[in-house]
């Protein structure tokens, strides 16, 4: 982009572990990127269960699916054996309202948590989460990447796609739900990365070597991401501002 655009590009992010720096700092305090409402018993919930005994699934703010979809899903997660914790917004399915089965919800109590929204980046920080099902919005990349967490990956629409493909292919962090949903195949799926297996292990072993390379992008003195930012500060704001009148 440097090569071909008239003007400087600067390289900035995940924008969250910088954002997350500033609040700590006091910059920011109370700032929430979020654009729901979050349920904070979410993170109630999560305590006292076991280290990366925990699927986190969320489909971000607009992404929507049929009923078909939303059951195959339901009965996935029921069936993988594993605690979730699922954000089911009000609007998820298009034309209707997002009812799941009375026998889904028998079969999944106490091991199941659903809520319309969260705080995702405090979720996926918790130690007791083990993979995320996603639809590969880039912010949802971004914080699952740097929580070094694995990702289920569910692309919709616009950048999905390719988001999913750099998880799945170039990364290394994410496998593929596919576009046709099916129970035995989400089920499947979350078994095999929540596993103790080669592709489970390996899985965990990229995303935390991405969750690394977040971190000294962003937060650690002379990282990359945090030495664009005051660069472009100084260039575009002129920052900091001078004391002469």
């Amino acid at each position: 982009m440097r090569a071909i655009l008239p003007l400087p590009v600067y390289t900035i992010g995940p924008l969250n572990f910088l954002t997350e720096q500033l609040v700590s700092e006091g910059d920011l305090a109370g700032i929430r990127s979020s654009l729901w409402r979050e349920d904070q018993s979410c993170l109630e919930w999560l305590q006292g269960r076991e280290p990366r005994s925990v699927v986190y699934v969320n489909y971000g703010s607009v992404t929507t699916m049929s009923k078909q979809e939303l059951v195959e899903f339901a009965w996935g997660l029921a069936n993988c054996g594993y605690d979730f914790l699922w954000i089911v917004r009000n609007d998820l399915v298009k034309g209707d309202a997002a009812v799941l089965p009375p026998k889904f919800l028998e079969a999944t109590k106490g091991r199941c948590l659903l809520v319309s929204w969260c705080e995702q980046e405090a979720v996926m920080r918790h130690e007791v989460v083990g993979a995320f099902l996603t639809h590969c919005g880039w912010n949802s990349m971004m914080e699952g990447l740097s929580a070094g967490v694995p990702m289920l990956c569910w692309p919709f629409f616009a950048e999905q796609q390719t988001n999913s493909r750099y998880a799945c292919v170039e990364w290394g962090v994410g496998m593929e739900v596919g576009d046709d949903v099916r129970r035995e195949v989400v089920e499947a799926r979350i078994r095999e990365v929540m596993g103790d297996g080669e592709v489970g292990k390996e899985m965990r072993q990229r995303a935390m070597e991405w969750k690394e390379v977040a971190s000294r992008s962003t937060v650690q003195p002379g990282g990359r991401s945090l030495a664009n930012l005051e660069t472009l500060l100084k260039d575009v704001l002129k920052w900091p501002p001078t004391t002469n009148n």
